[in-house]
């Protein structure tokens, strides 16, 4: 009997890497999809590491074509839209391009690898898993580009699921907690580039909340409970339930974040991130 297969994007490390590990150990062949490769999946059985950078198409078209040369051996039945990036910063001060990217990593490239698998996995019946997170709930201060995509992957992912609901195809929204991970790093050393690059009289105005919130989630990242395996666990339970869901949450607080935008007033979210903005004596001296 074929194997089914499953493109994981953004699996060289993280979340990503964790659900490749335990997907193929459940039964299933993963592609892991990698910017670049590294090896990280060298001699594990059934996990096949294939090049795809999501934000370049014709790195896609490639990938796609290799994957449709394999699919009579491993039929392509399922996609976790994984890959992403985080750009932290105030919104005066972000660049078009920084958004671009942030959208082309987290939103564009997803819908891209989508469009191209999506004959596949309607060929299966198969499930596509979008992996978001809470800020697509509540928009945070200092996340502005990462909210912006996250917004959106949340709108992508209600509208698949609408377009194709007598299609055979499930679309499921994975929204994880916070799980310390290698973008975690990443993210605190983006932060404090764009703080020592930056020559804009305005980032005075913003420098103390700003070098607080890197401090204070960087400091945080080293007490979160949920593991990547967590995660993991979850993505192998929606591929492998009868009926998957349209919305999983993992670990309470997420839950909690995601309920909260349900049932605070936008002026009580406001007050809630109230003291992680400039003061009014900092608008002032500018």
């Amino acid at each position: 009997m074929n194997k089914k297969s499953i493109l994981i994007t953004g699996a060289s490390s993280g979340l990503g890497y964790a659900a490749a590990r335990k997907l193929a150990t459940n039964g299933f062949h993963v592609l892991a999809a990698v910017r670049r490769r590294h090896g990280v999946f060298d001699k594990i059985e059934n996990i096949e590491e294939i090049k795809l950078d999501i934000t370049d198409e014709q790195s896609v078209k490639e990938s796609f074509s290799y994957i449709k040369s394999r699919n009579k051996v491993y039929p392509l039945w399922g996609v976790v839209n994984n890959a992403g990036i985080c750009i932290p910063g105030p919104l005066e001060l972000l660049r078009p391009s920084e958004l671009r990217r942030q959208l082309d990593t987290n939103v564009t490239g997803h819908l891209l690898v989508t469009q191209f698998a999506l004959p596949f996995i309607r060929s299966t019946k198969g499930r596509i898993i979008n992996v978001a997170s809470g800020l697509g709930n509540i928009a945070v201060p200092y996340l502005g580009a990462y909210s912006i995509a996250q917004f959106a992957k949340r709108a992508f992912t209600d509208v698949l699921r609408r377009e194709l609901r007598h299609s055979g195809v499930s679309v499921s929204v994975v929204q994880p907690g916070k799980i310390y991970t290698p973008i975690w790093d990443k993210f605190s050393t983006m932060g404090q580039e764009i703080l020592d690059q930056s020559v804009d009289k305005k980032w005075k105005l913003y420098e103390k909340s700003f070098k607080n919130f890197l401090m204070l989630n960087q400091a945080e990242g080293y007490s979160f409970k949920l593991t990547e395996d967590d995660f993991a666990q979850v993505i192998l339970d929606v591929l492998t339930t009868n009926k998957p869901a349209t919305h999983y949450y993992i670990g309470d607080e997420e839950k909690d974040f995601v309920e909260k935008s349900r049932t605070l007033t936008v002026s009580e979210v406001d007050e809630w991130f109230d003291l992680q903005s400039p003061t009014a004596e900092e608008f002032e001296k500018v």
